[in-house]
């Protein structure tokens, strides 16, 4: 998942603005190079304040993460790619929308759940986990439609709605890595239309609509 980012350090209770710091800065920073004082100085916050929160850097991982899953499904849920009538459109409307939201700097578009989980899922059992929920909660939300499709338009084969959701997914996040590798947000966007085109081809679709 991507796309909330920064907001203005007064706003919010300073446990918020510790979650929104921590959201922003681990982005373009990474975990580990994150520390408690960079935290603070973008919060506006003292320690004292950071370990009233949050007891160690990995409670607050896991809050963050968490703090990530609640704010992006806002995001998603009012996203017009739920308005399509057909259940396919509706995909393909997702995929495109994935496409529309990698804007500005990699470490704005970028998903905080899958950074984390990249770096720490050794490390960090409890924040690995924390991102898991966000990243298959995420998923999950594309399944009804998903399997709607399949049902409508006749689709057998072995795959299921659960395993093509988590695939979105995979894509989605691969793209992330290599825009970090590449330094280049349209490897982002190269993959996403990718991702279209494999939908359209396991439902039997062209660009147009066809069957």
């Amino acid at each position: 998942m991507s796309r909330p980012t920064k907001q203005s350090p007064e706003r919010g209770s300073a446990r918020i603005r510790l979650l929104e710091a921590a959201r922003d800065i681990i982005r373009a920073k990474g975990f580990a190079a994150t520390t408690i004082d960079d935290i603070c100085n973008a919060a506006d916050v003292t320690k004292g304040a950071f370990f009233h929160h949050f007891p160690s850097k990995d409670a607050l991982g896991v809050a963050v993460a968490e703090f990530w899953a609640e704010t992006t499904t806002g995001f998603f849920e009012a996203a017009p790619y739920h308005d399509p009538a057909d259940s396919l459109e509706r995909v393909l409307a997702y995929v495109a929308f994935r496409k529309a939201i990698i804007t500005g700097d990699i470490a704005e578009f970028t998903c905080l759940a899958g950074t984390m989980a990249q770096e720490i899922y050794a490390s960090s059992p409890d924040i690995r986990d924390a991102c898991g929920r966000s990243i298959f909660g995420h998923a999950a939300t594309l399944e009804e439609d998903i399997e709607t499709a399949r049902r409508e338009r006749g689709i057998t084969g072995g795959w299921t709605a659960e395993s093509l959701a988590r695939h979105t997914q995979t894509i989605i996040q691969g793209g992330f890595v290599l825009a970090k590798a590449g330094d280049n947000p349209e490897l982002a966007r190269e993959s996403l239309d990718h991702l279209d085109r494999y939908i359209r081809q396991l439902f039997h679709v062209t660009e147009d609509g066809a069957k």
